[in-house]
């Protein structure tokens, strides 16, 4: 099931989400991504979960950088509340626009990171965030899929302050790259799977064929 097929997908714009990893090179994507769709004159709204609203700044903080324990549950309910906010009040309206929204993690990333990495359950996790969405899914997910030894060592190169999911364990990583993978194989109409080792502008390249297949 995609976005355009859903009764929540609203408009004639489209909804386009890069998943993959910490370190995977998702930001770099989206940003090469929306620069060749406004070379091509399309209204692109880049966005990200959590964070992409002023509510979402705030969660953001609580469950990334929050020093103190959170239990798993209370984590998987947070990043809900923030899709819940973030879809109804920035990306339904730009989808209505006729933008296309390309936005860093998504529903996907609930499922691998709090779902799996969490194991707090799959099918639970994505049900909460269904229901905080009103089903609304993506008309093309960009998995960026990445060995989390590799991963790690770019993290460890950038030389950043990690938050609280970088910091996790590699056996945390290898189940959220799993469960991603996984989600990819039930879905393949949805997704588009690219090594994410691969150079920046030859990953770009495989993006950018798939999309403009997608808007035709």
């Amino acid at each position: 099931m995609t976005g355009a097929s859903t009764e929540a997908a609203v408009g004639s714009g489209v909804f386009i989400t890069l998943e993959g990893g910490d370190g995977s090179g998702k930001s770099t994507q989206a940003e090469l991504l929306a620069a060749w769709l406004g070379e091509q004159g399309r209204t692109v709204m880049r966005t990200r979960e959590p964070g992409g609203t002023e509510v979402g700044v705030e969660i953001r903080e609580i469950v990334l950088h929050h020093r103190g324990h959170i239990a798993a549950r209370a984590e998987a309910l947070l990043y809900a509340a923030d899709r819940a906010h973030h879809i109804e009040t920035a990306v339904r309206p730009a989808l209505a626009r006729g933008e296309v929204v390309i936005q860093d993690r998504y529903i996907d990333s609930s499922v691998a990171y709090q779902g799996a990495g969490r194991v707090l359950g799959a099918d639970e996790v994505r049900e909460l965030s269904l229901w905080a969405t009103g089903g609304l899914l993506p008309d093309l997910t960009v998995l960026l899929d990445l060995d989390e030894t590799l991963a790690r060592g770019r993290l460890d190169a950038a030389q950043k302050r990690f938050d609280r999911l970088e910091a996790e364990k590699g056996a945390f990583h290898a189940r959220v790259r799993e469960a991603f993978l996984g989600l990819a194989a039930a879905e393949p109409e949805r997704f588009l799977v690219v090594d994410a080792a691969l150079p920046i502008q030859e990953i770009a390249a495989l993006i950018r064929s798939r999309v403009a297949t997608l808007l035709g």
